[in-house]
């Protein structure tokens, strides 16, 4: 019996390796190429899509056993084109697509037909627009942004010409009222001055004289009074002087001691002498204590009769 795993191969002595014929799929029999390479690849769809026969939607990710063909007529500037053929999921019916190296993309052959996508058509535009339409949009699109930048300053312009304005009419508000008080003020002070001299024109002229004179009469009392205060203080200091001077040759404060010290009679000095009177001691007041104090607890047992037996430890 041989076994199943055969490393070693037996080759007879008369093998030529040469003799063997390759055998080609891509050849017939007489020489000619078959026609294309096909190869079964495992892929997603590259892009939504919906079959032109059952109307089913393939979205762009689903993955196909498909057949991948590589036509050798088929390339772009020395790239390969590829065929992919795959089955609708619904109706089994073949879709074809092929990639695009010119667009870097896949395009549908046939089968089905692909759904629209705004930003791929947005960017085929852009390719395929001109020269001339590409330094139009660029031209367009500066002045759009400089017509912004301007119309943003002038903003900013006459935002700032409104705060000056504002200021501005604010400082004349402010001068106008100064203006309107200190002419308030001048026209009071005038008023009360022309008041005055109204009064003193209405006034005849002994009535004047004798307003006059009197308050001359006032002032001339007033310094009176005060020359009298003045001398009365004066002479009232001198007395004094002179009691002091007149005591027995001591000192004024002494002589007032003495003086009033009491003198002793006959009859006090007979009397009994009087006990002398204890000192007196002030209570002194107890400082106050802030420290707790427990207080003793009431034995209620004992008010009640209840005799308590003493413990025998």
């Amino acid at each position: 019996m041989s076994e199943r795993k055969v490393l070693s191969k037996y080759y007879p002595p008369d093998f030529d390796p040469s003799a063997l014929a390759r055998k080609s799929s891509n050849k017939k029999k007489n020489g000619q190429p078959a026609g294309p390479a096909m190869q079964t690849v495992r892929l997603m769809a590259p892009m939504s899509m919906r079959c032109t026969r059952c109307g089913e939607y393939i979205y762009k990710g689903r993955k196909f056993n498909a057949r991948k063909e590589t036509p050798l007529d088929e390339k772009y500037l020395g790239i390969q084109v590829y065929r992919f053929y795959i089955r609708c999921t619904r109706c089994s019916g073949e879709i074809i697509f092929k990639t695009d190296p010119k667009n870097q993309d896949y395009t549908l052959v046939s089968g089905a037909k692909r759904n629209v996508e705004a930003w791929r058509h947005a960017t085929q535009e852009e390719q395929e627009e001109t020269d001339e339409q590409r330094l139009d949009r660029l031209e367009a699109e500066e002045a759009e942004a400089n017509g912004e930048a301007a119309l943003e300053q002038n903003r900013m312009e006459e935002l700032e010409a409104k705060t000056l304005e504002a200021k501005r009419e604010m400082e004349v508000a402010d001068a106008l009222d100064e203006i309107r008080t200190r002419n308030a003020r001048i026209a009071r002070a005038d008023h009360r001055e022309h008041l005055e001299t109204v009064a003193l024109q209405a006034r005849p002229a002994g009535e004047q004289e004798r307003l006059w004179q009197q308050e001359l009469e006032d002032a001339e009392a007033a310094r009176a009074a005060f020359a009298a205060a003045a001398k009365g203080i004066e002479e009232e200091a001198e007395d004094d002087n002179d009691s002091d001077s007149d005591s027995d040759g001591q000192p004024a404060w002494l002589s007032k001691t003495g003086s009033s010290k009491p003198k002793m009679t006959a009859s006090s000095s007979s009397a009994t002498p009087k006990p002398p009177t204890p000192p007196v001691v002030e209570e002194s007041v107890p400082v106050p204590s802030f420290k707790r104090q427990v207080k003793k607890k009431k034995d209620h047992a004992l008010l009640l009769g209840i005799k308590k037996k003493p413990s025998l430890v």
